[in-house]
C-alpha cells in the first residue's frame, strides 16, 4: 500500500508543480502588462493546454513577455528562499516547485527560440538576441537540476515507499485538485 501513496503523492506533485509554473509565468505577464500600461483580455489556464495571457493593449511587449519567465523563475525561488530561513516543513516541496520552474521556463525560453513559438516568437520579434535566450536556458536549466540533485537520490526514495505517509498522499492529490 505504501508504493501506492508514493505514487499518489509523485504524480500529484508533478501535476501539481506543472498547473502551478504556468500560473506564476502567466501571473508574470500580467504583472508585466499591468506595470507598462497594459490591458489584460484574457488569461487561459487549463492543465491539458499550455497557458497564455492576451493582452488587448501591450505598450511594452517586450518587457511583458520577459516577465513572465522572469517572475516564472524568481517567485518560485523566493518561496523555496523564504521557507528555508522560516525552516519550514514542506521546504523539500518549495526546492522541488523552484527547480521545476527553473528547468520548464528555460527549456521553453531555450528550446522555443528556435521555432519562435508561443513567447520566443514575440521575444524574436521585439529583438531579443537568441543568444539571451539561449543564456538564459543555460542559466536556469542546470540551477534547477542543482536544486533537484540536493534533494537526495529518486532511486533511494523510490525504495523507501514508507517515506510517503497517506496523509502527505491525500494532502497532495487534494492541493493539485484545489489547483
Amino acid at each position: 500500500m505504501s508504493r501506492i501513496y508514493q505514487l499518489v503523492f509523485i504524480l500529484s506533485l508533478l501535476c501539481g508543480s506543472w498547473l502551478a509554473m504556468m500560473g506564476v509565468h502567466e501571473l508574470g505577464h500580467v504583472l508585466g502588462g499591468i506595470f507598462t500600461g497594459g490591458s489584460i483580455s484574457r488569461v487561459v489556464l487549463h492543465p491539458l493546454s499550455v497557458s497564455r495571457t492576451d493582452l488587448s493593449i501591450n505598450p511594452a511587449p517586450g518587457l511583458v513577455v520577459w516577465a513572465g519567465p522572469l517572475l516564472g523563475v524568481l517567485l518560485p525561488l523566493l518561496f523555496w528562499l523564504v521557507g528555508r530561513v522560516l525552516r519550514v516543513r514542506f521546504v523539500s516541496l518549495l526546492q522541488f516547485f523552484a527547480g521545476f520552474c527553473l528547468i520548464a521556463n528555460g527549456a521553453y525560453i531555450a528550446g522555443g527560440s528556435l521555432d519562435g513559438i508561443g513567447d520566443c516568437g514575440v521575444m524574436l520579434q521585439t529583438g531579443t538576441p537568441l543568444w539571451m535566450m539561449w543564456g538564459f536556458g543555460l542559466l536556469t536549466v542546470p540551477a534547477g537540476f542543482w536544486l533537484w540533485h540536493r534533494l537526495g537520490s529518486l532511486q533511494d526514495w523510490w525504495r523507501h515507499p514508507e517515506r510517503v505517509s497517506d496523509q502527505s498522499a491525500w494532502l497532495m492529490l487534494l492541493a493539485v485538485a484545489a489547483l
